[in-house]
């Protein structure tokens, strides 16, 4: 089984002025990680605008990802959606081409109760073997919520590797990783928990401030780093000042990266949004 850990980024996708994928600029995205301590890339995720992409977008996007990957970084494929039957398709697809594993939201909108989750998530992960599957629970986005029961049973499940758990319970991610096996990985999916979640116990983050700062939640991960968690932590919180990933996108930008805009029906932020974003990236640009 795959040894996950530390900071995963959910990366951005960087369109061009068409609202096309920008590969040259992904090309770029990938150095930079690479370079700068990223241990593991999770693209085709929420970051990532997945449900704006095509079915077609995403094969492209998580095959040229893997190739330029191969050897150098581990990729996590964002492959979950609503539907069984095209969840499935979409892992396979990214287990054919090389993916490390794959990460597979809680169906959204048409929901389902806690067996039906255990029966979506082991079909998935049945069809795949012995690809791992990381479990995303994300229930602000999704409106359901992965019970520590259904969670613990599912852990079981030999390639089930763990969850990127965005439920910001804490006394809940406590319960996770104290009922599951030290091989159960729980990843904070919330930026601004990951500190407390790693006094848990939890193997680390799949983050969104890591696509700027990836040196520095790495080294958050490694080392449990207070000091730096809290020097970051006014970042993480102006991320979310909008709908993710709208804040990251303007951030990216106004520092250099020229990853273009985000997709309708996501759209541009607030002034006021921008204003306290911007102000505080002045203070750490050249950190970056």
């Amino acid at each position: 089984m795959l040894n996950l850990s530390g900071s995963g980024v959910a990366l951005v996708t960087p369109f061009t002025n068409k609202n096309n994928i920008n590969y040259d600029k992904l090309d770029e995205l990938i150095e930079f990680h690479i370079k700068n301590n990223t241990d593991f890339l999770v693209p085709c995720g929420t970051t990532g605008e997945s449900s704006s992409l095509s079915n077609t977008e995403k094969k492209k996007l998580i095959k040229y990802t893997v190739n330029k990957c191969k050897g150098k970084i581990p990729v996590i494929a964002g492959t979950g959606s609503n539907n069984t039957k095209i969840t499935i398709e979409m892992s396979k697809y990214a287990k054919s081409v090389g993916a490390d594993g794959v990460l597979v939201v809680t169906p959204y909108y048409n929901k389902t109760n806690q067996e039906g989750l255990f029966a979506h998530y082991k079909k998935i992960a049945d069809a795949i073997y012995p690809l791992p599957l990381i479990l995303y629970n994300v229930p602000s986005r999704t409106g359901i919520d992965i019970s520590v029961d259904t969670i613990v049973r599912l852990s079981k499940i030999e390639n089930i590797l763990g969850i990127k758990e965005a439920n910001p319970s804490l006394e809940k991610i406590a319960n996770i990783i104290l009922k599951t096996d030290d091989s159960f990985k729980v990843f904070s999916g919330n930026d601004n928990l990951l500190l407390p979640i790693l006094s848990l116990g939890g193997a680390g983050v799949i983050s969104v401030s890591a696509n700027i700062i990836p040196k520095q939640m790495h080294d958050i991960c490694k080392n449990t780093d207070k000091n730096l968690f809290f020097k970051y932590l006014e970042l993480m919180d102006n991320l979310f000042l909008d709908v993710n990933p709208i804040m990251i996108k303007e951030a990216m930008n106004y520092l250099g990266f020229n990853i273009g805009k985000v997709r309708l029906p996501l759209y541009k932020t607030k002034k006021e949004n921008l204003d306290k974003l911007y102000k505080y990236l002045d203070t750490i640009k050249d950190e970056i």
